[in-house]
């Protein structure tokens, strides 16, 4: 079921059927899952009569499928066909082809996943999570920028939750990388027509232009608080990996973790001060067996993502800023204060060249925080 409903096959008949079954009260991801093995597509679902529905179902759900829709499920069958007729919107269900494979083997995937940007990235074999406190500390908020954009200009596209602090940052980053970069990809907690938090209007709104923004909740759906830990599974489930940058011990980025390691998935985390309480589940994650990142590169050797070779050869970085700090490195370790006091380079295109230095294979970083600088032999 794609971007204009009467364009699909069966058209508004079709999505009809879907809305139905998906939305009406008391179904759920796994009644639907139920209903459509026992019975075949939503048509024949709501053919059916009670007495088939309740041997699959519990009694109150078999009934809502049964009796007349309610109104927020008949403003939602009015609402979408023109909804889904504007450029960039489509709605998926699990019997279309172009269905995220990794969601159809997790648990609960969501029957219909509801999308405003380009359907393709669903189709990325590189996805990476990258997930963490709302309330992250400076050092944290730059290393989901960092890594984040360097993950996107290696081809990888960038899941996250479009929450305040980590969540933010690391869609800004991939964002960062321009149109040649792996861009990213936002699950929403409430329907794909609205935003949340409001401040994140703007970065929505890129997102939707350069990477894509998915939802499992219907139109016009709150952000509830119970949504949350729901979408996560789908973040956690469409990617190869989830990197935790900065969480609290009770964290909703703890519970991604979880999800992905259930889902036979990755785990990464960055440890931090142990002064840091946004750090301490980071450290608990470790000692359960996350794989701990220090760099880009980690994770990239990991899933076995080999980095696209470079426009020029590595003996001449093609970008100004990497060239100076090369120049200022010089040949011995020199720790990032002293290198920050030669440059005259502002420090955020410090980091962001030492980062891409880094992937290149022509910057080390040594005990203490030094860093070294690495000539080709």
């Amino acid at each position: 079921m794609s971007g204009s409903a009467g364009a699909a096959p069966g058209g508004n008949a079709e999505l009809h059927c879907w809305l139905r079954l998906v939305y009406s009260p008391g179904i759920g991801p796994l009644g639907a899952q139920r209903l459509l093995r026992a019975f075949g597509p939503p048509q024949q679902v709501l053919g059916c009569e009670l007495r088939q529905l309740r041997d699959v179902v519990p009694e109150a759900a078999a009934r809502a499928l049964v009796a007349p829709a309610p109104a927020p499920l008949r403003e939602l069958l009015a609402r979408a066909p023109d909804w889904l007729g504007e450029p960039g919107r489509e709605l998926l269900n699990l019997a279309d082809a172009r269905y995220p494979r990794a969601l159809l083997h997790i648990p609960d995937p969501p029957p219909l996943l509801w999308l405003r940007g380009d359907a393709s990235l669903l189709a990325r074999s590189r996805m990476l999570a990258v997930v963490g406190t709302r309330n992250p500390s400076a050092q944290g908020a730059r290393d989901a920028h960092d890594f984040s954009h360097r993950m996107a200009l290696a081809g990888v596209c960038v899941v996250s939750g479009l929450a305040r602090g980590i969540d933010a940052q690391a869609h800004r980053g991939a964002l960062h990388a321009g149109p040649a970069g792996g861009s990213t990809l936002a699950v929403l907690g409430h329907g794909c027509d609205r935003v949340y938090p409001a401040a994140h209007r703007e970065l929505a709104r890129q997102v939707a232009a350069s990477g894509l923004l998915v939802s499992e909740f219907a139109l016009g759906a709150p952000p509830l608080a119970q949504h949350f830990p729901r979408r996560n599974r789908i973040i956690s489930g469409l990617s190869r990996g989830v990197l935790v940058i900065e969480a609290a011990l009770r964290s909703g980025s703890l519970i991604t973790a979880g999800l992905a390691a259930e889902q036979g998935r990755e785990v990464f985390a960055m440890p931090g001060s142990i002064h840091n309480p946004m750090a301490r589940g980071c450290h608990r994650l470790l000692r359960d067996g996350a794989q701990l990142v220090e760099q880009p590169g980690d994770i990239l050797d990991s899933l076995g993502w080999t980095q696209a070779p470079g426009p020029v050869h590595p003996d001449h970085p093609d970008h100004p800023a990497q060239r100076e700090v090369l120049e200022c490195l010089g040949l011995g370790p020199l720790g990032l204060d002293e290198l920050l006091a030669r440059s005259a380079l502002p420090a955020a295109v410090v980091q962001e060249s030492l980062l891409e230095l880094e992937l290149q294979g022509r910057l080390a970083r040594l005990p203490g925080g030094r860093l070294q600088r690495i000539d080709p032999s």
